[in-house]
């Protein structure tokens, strides 16, 4: 049985050769009605039935609870050219949407306009996943839009160089 201790550092450093993308999950709090959001790079499809997503919080986080609080919300897949959006919801100030372009939702949670795709949800469970919460939600309504995707890769953001058919 192979029992190694993993260097944080390390861990990092391997896990950030694989590229991601960006999302902005957003809600309204209910209580003060203001836009809250926190960015994230582990969204991804869950089930297709029903039509589940699931990513990844750090317990850390003080902006997951307050979008946890509006129930549902809205993750906006961020299009290439939005690393201020990503940079704005990544920070600690108290308004991180006073500088963002956005608009509610038909299902009524903050959009980012210009994202390159969308998924309004509601959350359905979390789950331990060690120094993070797994969280998984239900698919209310989902759009597209135009561009390419903005990536995370080793600490870096950008757009999409270059891709072949699979």
């Amino acid at each position: 049985m192979l029992t190694a201790t993993i260097d944080q550092a390390h861990y990092r450093t391997v896990m950030g050769h694989l590229p991601t993308g960006v999302v902005a999950l957003s809600g309204i709090t209910p209580d003060a009605e203001y836009p809250c959001g926190l960015v994230v790079g582990t969204f991804q499809s869950l089930s297709l039935d029903p039509p589940l997503v699931s990513f990844s919080v750090a317990h850390t986080s003080t902006s997951w609870p307050k979008v946890r609080a509006a129930g549902r919300l809205c993750a906006s897949v961020l299009a290439a050219g939005q690393e201020s959006v990503c940079r704005a919801l990544s920070s600690k100030q108290p308004d991180k949407f006073a500088d963002i372009d956005w608009s509610l939702s038909e299902a009524g949670s903050p959009r980012i306009n210009g994202a390159h795709a969308f998924v309004d949800c509601e959350v359905t469970h979390e789950l331990d996943g060690g120094d993070h919460v797994i969280v998984i939600a239900r698919v209310l309504q989902m759009d597209t839009g135009h561009g390419e995707p903005l990536v995370f890769h080793q600490g870096r953001l950008g757009g999409i160089r270059q891709l072949t058919a699979a």
